[in-house]
C-alpha cells in the first residue's frame, strides 16, 4: 500500500508539472502570436509608411523640376529686361523726337508758305516725309495721339513680358513679337537657350511621362469599354481619346484667353494655344496684357508636356499600324500573288482553299483576344488572293497546241 501512495503521488506531481509546462509553453505561443502580429502589423505600418514616402519623394521631384525650370525663367526674363529696357527706351524717344520733328515742319510749311507758287508740291514733299515717320513710330510701338504725346500703348519689356519672352526661347516656340536688339542681350540670349532648353525639354519629358503614366492607369481602371473599341481597337480608342482631351484643354485655355483679351474670339483663342502647344509659333497673335503672363506661362509649359505626350502616342500607333501592314503584305501574300500569276492546270483551288482554311484560325467576335484583328485582317487577305487565284485560273488563254512529223506516206 505505502509503495502505491508513493507512485500516486509521484504521478500526480509528475502531472502538475507537466500542466504547468504546459501552461508555459500556451503562454508563450501566445507571446509569440502577439509578437508576430505585431511584426506584421508593423511591416505593413513600415510599408505603408515607405510606399507614402516614394509617392511624396516622387511628386516632390516632378514638382522641384517645374519649380526650378520657372525660377531659371524669371532670372532670365529679368537679365533680358535689365539689358533691353534702355535700348528700347532711347529707341523710342527717338522714334518719337522724328514724329513731333516732322509734324512741326508740316505744319511751318502749310503756315508760313502760303503765297508759294509751288505750295501743293512742297506740301506733298513735306507731308511724304511725315507720314514716312508716323509709319515708322507705328511699327516701332508708339501710339499716333499727339495729345498724349505719343505714347507706349504697353511696355515691350516689362517684368512680365521679359519673363513671357524667356519662356518663348525655352520653348523654342519664338513669336517673333519682342527680340533682344543690343549685343549683350543676344549674346545673353545664346548662353541663356544652350542652357536652358536641355533643361526644359527633361522637365517636358518628365511630365510626359507623368500623363502618360495617367493614361496607363486610367486605361486600366476603366469600368467599361465601349463596344466599338472591338473595331477600331483599345490602342487606337486610347490615341483618339488622348486627342479629345488635348481638345478640352485647348479650349480651356481659349476660354481664359476670351476672358482677358477683349478683341479674341474664341477661335482665335484656339488658334492661338493650338500653334503655341505645337511649338509652331507664328506670332501673328499673340498676348498683350502682362496682367496673366505667368499663369499664361505655366499653362504653355504643362501644355507641352501634355501635348508631346499625345503626339507621341499617336506617332507609335502610326508606326504599329505600319508595322501591321507591312507584315500583312509581307512574302506569305507575295508567295500566294506569285502562285496565282504561274498557277497552271493541274492546280486544285478548292483543295488550296481548303487547306488554307483549316490552317488558319477562324476569328470569332465573341472571344476577347488581342491577336483578333490580326487575325481578321489576314483572313480577308488570304480571302481576297485566293479569289485572285481562282479568276486567273478561270480567265487563263486557251492554248493551241502544234504537233508537226513526217511519214513514210
Amino acid at each position: 500500500m505505502p509503495i502505491k501512495k508513493v507512485a500516486v503521488k509521484e504521478y500526480d506531481s509528475q502531472d502538475e508539472a507537466s500542466t504547468e509546462l504546459l501552461e508555459k509553453l500556451k503562454h508563450l505561443d501566445r507571446r509569440v502570436d502577439a509578437a508576430e502580429a505585431g511584426g506584421m502589423a508593423g511591416g505593413r505600418r513600415r510599408n505603408t509608411a515607405c510606399w507614402q514616402s516614394v509617392k511624396w519623394k516622387s511628386a516632390l521631384n516632378h514638382i522641384g523640376l517645374l519649380v526650378s525650370l520657372s525660377i531659371y525663367c524669371g532670372v532670365g526674363g529679368l537679365i533680358f529686361r535689365h539689358l533691353e529696357r534702355p535700348a528700347e527706351v532711347e529707341r523710342l524717344s527717338y522714334l518719337k523726337d522724328v514724329v513731333k520733328t516732322h509734324r512741326e515742319r508740316f505744319m511751318d510749311t502749310v503756315l508760313n508758305n502760303t503765297e508759294v507758287h509751288n505750295l501743293r508740291e512742297l506740301l506733298s514733299f513735306e507731308l511724304a516725309k511725315y507720314e514716312a515717320a508716323v509709319q515708322q513710330a507705328a511699327e516701332g510701338g508708339l501710339l499716333i495721339v499727339v495729345d498724349k504725346d505719343f505714347p507706349e500703348p504697353y511696355e515691350r519689356w516689362s517684368i512680365l513680358q521679359a519673363v513671357f519672352f524667356s519662356s518663348t526661347v525655352l520653348t523654342t516656340i519664338g513669336y517673333g513679337n519682342i527680340v533682344p536688339v543690343t549685343t549683350g542681350g543676344r549674346v545673353f540670349c545664346i548662353c541663356f537657350a544652350l542652357i536652358g532648353i536641355p533643361f526644359t525639354l527633361t522637365v517636358i519629358a518628365d511630365w510626359g511621362r507623368l500623363f502618360a503614366t495617367a493614361v496607363s492607369v486610367f486605361g486600366k481602371h476603366m469600368p467599361t469599354k465601349p463596344k466599338f473599341t472591338n473595331f477600331i481597337g483599345k490602342t487606337w480608342f486610347y490615341a483618339i481619346l488622348a486627342v479629345g482631351f488635348l481638345g478640352v484643354y485647348l479650349a480651356a485655355g481659349a476660354g481664359l484667353l476670351l476672358l482677358w483679351e477683349d478683341d479674341w474670339t474664341f477661335f482665335d483663342g484656339f488658334y492661338f494655344c493650338f500653334i503655341t502647344m505645337t511649338t509652331i509659333g507664328f506670332g501673328d497673335l499673340v498676348p498683350k496684357k502682362p496682367n496673366y503672363m505667368l499663369l499664361c506661362t505655366l499653362y504653355i509649359l504643362i501644355g507641352l508636356a501634355l501635348t508631346s505626350t499625345i503626339i507621341e502616342l499617336v506617332r507609335r500607333q502610326y508606326a504599329t499600324s505600319w508595322a501591321k501592314l507591312q507584315e500583312l503584305s509581307g512574302p506569305m501574300a507575295e508567295t500566294l500573288r506569285r502562285l496565282g500569276e504561274t498557277a497552271g492546270t493541274g492546280l486544285d483551288y478548292t483543295a488550296l482553299q481548303k487547306v488554307l482554311t483549316v490552317s488558319m484560325p477562324k476569328w470569332n467576335s465573341n472571344k476577347k483576344s488581342d491577336h483578333s484583328p490580326d487575325i481578321a485582317a489576314l483572313e480577308a487577305i488570304t480571302n481576297a488572293i485566293l479569289k485572285e487565284v481562282k479568276e486567273a485560273q478561270n480567265n487563263k488563254p486557251k492554248v493551241l497546241q502544234i504537233v508537226i512529223y513526217e511519214s513514210s506516206v
